[in-house]
């Protein structure tokens, strides 16, 4: 099990090539310490643990692995659903445009949803399909999150991958300062 920065794990995830809406995450408060548990999924791809936390609002630390290489039916039943019926929320990863034309052209299409979506009934998950598309995420899906505890299916999550978590746990208290009593929401 190799452990690696945060981003590099998220660039994994958005190089992946697969279908960007089948991903889903679980993540909450970290069970001992500050900062957050991050698990990401896809069944084409595998799972991912990250621990992070927000030095101040414009750095992250943390470090991640791969924890699984496919998503069984136990995996599976510890995330949210694909339809995201007992999510508590949604989430995308985002790289930027490539280039000055290409952000012109992923602007005006999210004008367009924007402007469709306010013209019409949706739900918050058919506006996030919509603006990821538009501005092409590699990955988004239901998330559930806690950001004052841990949801359901992290504890489990974090018993499955309980080698994974020791070790990550680990190389992140190195991350951290010893004098950082509480990172930045």
């Amino acid at each position: 099990m190799r452990v690696r920065e945060w981003d590099d794990i998220l660039r994994d995830v958005a190089e992946s090539d697969a279908d960007p809406a089948g991903w889903r995450a679980v993540g909450g408060d970290r069970r001992d310490g500050i900062g957050e548990d991050l698990y990401l999924a896809h069944p084409g791809v595998g799972a991912f643990q990250l621990k992070t936390y927000a030095r101040n609002p414009y750095e992250v630390e943390g470090v991640g692995t791969r924890v699984a290489r496919s998503v069984d039916d136990e995996l599976d039943g510890l995330f949210p659903a694909h339809d995201g019926e007992d999510a508590t929320g949604l989430f995308g990863v985002q790289q930027p445009a490539e280039d000055e034309k290409t952000a012109q052209e992923q602007a005006q299409r999210l004008e367009t949803v924007v402007e469709t979506h306010a013209d019409a009934p949706t739900t918050p998950r058919a506006m996030l399909e919509d603006v990821m598309d538009a501005v092409d995420s590699p990955a988004y899906g239901p998330m559930a999150f806690d950001q004052y505890d841990r949801p359901d299916g992290m504890e489990q999550l974090s018993e499955t991958f309980e080698e994974a978590e020791q070790l990550l746990t680990a190389e992140f208290e190195e991350v951290v300062d010893d004098e950082v009593e509480r990172g930045f929401y």
